[in-house]
């Protein structure tokens, strides 16, 4: 879905946005079209990729619906990522975290409708399940829109899915730079809570999650990828060991503090309801759960893909990585970068 098609990529100046640009391209667009509200970003992005060809580099905010459709003229395939993220941030700010989550994924929707658009992809957040924070909350609405936008499509050839996930190891929203420069200046680490269990990807699972979605979707689900659970006190110490004689500090210097979780802030994280449970299918390395069918909704299942089982929906229920596994997922995904 991307090699020779035109894309447009909201929040490209994020973190997420950051992660897909060097791999989308690699996929042979015609043209990327990458759209952000921060022009230093922009800036930088344009500076660090440089493929004048291909690349074009949009100023623009997914609350105004004009915008959106000048910069979806022509376009493909829609990979959504623009939002406010920061559970915290979102906590004291709902009224915005609103307008752009919510609001301005529907202008991302009803643009797509109206356009030539074939894909919509929208990077949702495993917060959206039960959620308990603003920011879940909006996720969750999220996810109902980019669904209802298939029975409002008018057209057969547009299907639009969600793609739910955890953490992005060494992502900017990851702990793993936050404990990195905090060991690199002699701690404290600073823990939320020891019983705290993350789920997490890496930059390559992001990407084939997105595409994954892309190919496969019939309209209307959420895809998940099958993920790691890391407890975040094995993360730590693991970093603590292993980083801190890099950064010429004695690991047995660098203390752990718990400072308390943030509001908003659960101590695991969930990828799926038990209703949601009831109806997911599954391939090798992704689940998919299909939207609820009746009255309102008629659905076909995925041909590749069969009843799941065994699912796992908690990260306090999930396996975790020893800490030698941790260390050398790390190593892997540009962490410990010292």
């Amino acid at each position: 879905m991307i090699d020779g098609r035109n894309v447009l990529l909201t929040g490209g100046a994020g973190s997420v946005g950051r992660i897909l640009i060097p791999r989308l391209l690699d996929q042979g667009p015609e043209v990327l079209r990458i759209f952000d509200n921060n022009e230093p970003g922009l800036a930088s992005l344009k500076a660090e990729f440089g493929d004048d060809r291909r690349c074009r580099f949009l100023s623009g905010d997914v609350r105004e619906k004009d915008r959106l459709e000048r910069a979806m003229e022509g376009i493909d395939v829609v990979i959504h990522t623009a939002a406010m993220k920061h559970v915290d941030v979102c906590e004291y700010n709902p009224f915005e975290a609103v307008k752009t989550n919510t609001l301005g994924l529907q202008n991302v929707v009803d643009t797509a409708i109206d356009a030539t658009v074939q894909r919509v992809v929208f990077t949702s957040s495993d917060k959206a399940v039960n959620p308990a924070n603003t920011m879940g909350t909006t996720k969750l609405l999220g996810e109902r829109l980019i669904t209802a936008g298939n029975k409002h499509r008018g057209r057969s050839d547009l299907r639009l899915a969600s793609v739910r996930f955890g953490n992005v190891l060494n992502s900017s929203h990851s702990v793993v730079p936050l404990f990195e420069r905090q060991i690199r200046d002699g701690g404290p680490v600073e823990l939320t809570d020891r019983r705290m269990t993350r789920f997490f990807l890496t930059h390559d699972d992001l990407f084939e999650l997105v595409t994954g979605a892309l190919e496969l979707t019939n309209g209307g689900e959420v895809f998940l990828a099958k993920m790691s659970a890391i407890r975040i006190e094995d993360l730590a110490t693991a970093m603590v060991e292993t980083a801190a004689p890099k950064y010429g500090q004695d690991p047995e210097d660098i203390e752990i503090d718990i400072v308390g979780k943030r509001p908003g802030e659960t101590f695991h994280e969930e990828i799926m309801t038990p209703r949601e449970r009831d109806r997911v299918i599954e391939n090798e390395n992704l689940y998919a759960i299909p939207p609820e069918s009746g009255g309102y909704f008629s659905y076909e299942k995925i041909e590749s893909f069969e009843p799941a089982s065994d699912v796992v929906r908690s990260s306090e229920d999930a396996e975790t990585l020893p800490k030698d596994e941790i260390v050398d997922l790390l190593k892997a995904n540009g962490g410990l970068r010292a």
